[in-house]
């Protein structure tokens, strides 16, 4: 364990899946203790600390540790197991370098398809992008209702449950925290239907890429895109905010929006016991296996067909 002393913390269950695409086959779980990063931490490569474990927790979960602190922090923690989740860069947004410094940072090609998917949406909605922006208490419940009908209809919804939240906790938080100011959400119609949303909290001064959708229906028009883009365009005007954080994991959009980014792992350490060698083992094997399939799919020339097929669409 780590030489600093740091209180207990509570271990919560946590679904350890066996995941193709959006596709879950099987989970195992595992009571961990979750210590998430944040883009600050990332940033400064701060070194987590950990705390003592109750005797019925069977490890921890650190998200978004950066990759040159992998080694340290799995010394750190003693005889502990580690496996790594996943690798990703978290992406982010400099709001310093202004709007015009992003988008011609933008590559030409990006630049060009951002327009025409822009003037194709226009085109659709009279001759003007009809985008709405919420960030007051007497306007979020509106934008809730608009948005979670989006969500519904998303392959995350269906196949991840990962919608935008209608939990009483997460509608009393979203109102808490936009009585500070401290929300900005848009939604995206094309001729009058609601197209995409995106919802962004705020915590310090990083605006947080929080849940976002759109309808397939429109899937051939990019409105997430296109929203994502008059979404920077209004918190590149504001002038408030530092960053706007991608959060975890990859995505093309990310990758294109970005100014910078911090290559990350999300790192579990598990108790040496013999049950969680072997869900290591499994975990392992079975990921070689998808890696080692999906490389032969993608030379094969299937990789959008597979996508399809994984989404469920």
């Amino acid at each position: 364990m780590s030489d600093i002393a740091v209180p207990a913390a509570h271990a919560k269950p946590i679904q350890l899946k066996f995941e193709i695409g959006a596709r879950t086959l099987m989970a195992i779980q595992r009571s961990l203790v979750r210590i998430p990063l944040s883009l600050e931490d990332a940033r400064i490569g701060m070194l987590p600390e950990l705390p003592a474990l109750d005797r019925d927790a069977h490890g921890y979960a650190i998200t978004s540790l950066p990759e040159n602190l992998q080694a340290l922090t799995v010394a750190a923690s003693g005889d502990m197991l580690p496996f790594v989740r996943q690798r990703y860069t978290r992406y982010f947004i400099d709001f310093a370098i202004g709007f015009d410094g992003w988008w011609n940072g933008l590559s030409s090609n990006a630049r060009q398809g951002m327009k025409r998917k822009a003037k194709k949406i226009a085109a659709e909605s009279g001759g003007d992008l009809d985008v709405r922006r919420f960030s007051k208490p007497s306007e979020l419940d509106a934008f809730h209702d608009v948005a979670r009908g989006i969500s519904l209809r998303t392959y995350q919804e269906r196949l991840l449950g990962s919608g935008l939240p209608d939990s009483p906790e997460f509608l009393r938080e979203m109102m808490t925290m936009a009585s500070q100011d401290r929300v900005r959400a848009w939604l995206l119609y094309i001729a009058g239907e609601p197209a995409a949303y995106l919802y962004c909290p705020i915590v310090g001064d990083n605006v947080i890429y929080a849940h976002v959708g759109h309808d397939p229906a429109f899937n051939d028009l990019s409105p997430g895109a296109v929203l994502q883009l008059e979404a920077m365009r209004d918190l590149f005007d504001e002038n408030r905010f530092a960053r706007f954080d991608f959060t975890e994991g990859e995505g093309q959009h990310k990758r294109q929006f970005a100014t910078d980014g911090v290559p990350c792992v999300d790192l579990l350490l598990l108790r040496p016991s013999l049950a969680n060698r072997v869900t290591m083992a499994a975990l392992g094997g079975f990921n070689r296996s998808v890696a080692l399939v999906k490389r032969g799919v993608e030379k094969a020339g299937l990789g959008k067909l597979a996508k399809k097929v994984r989404r469920g669409s």
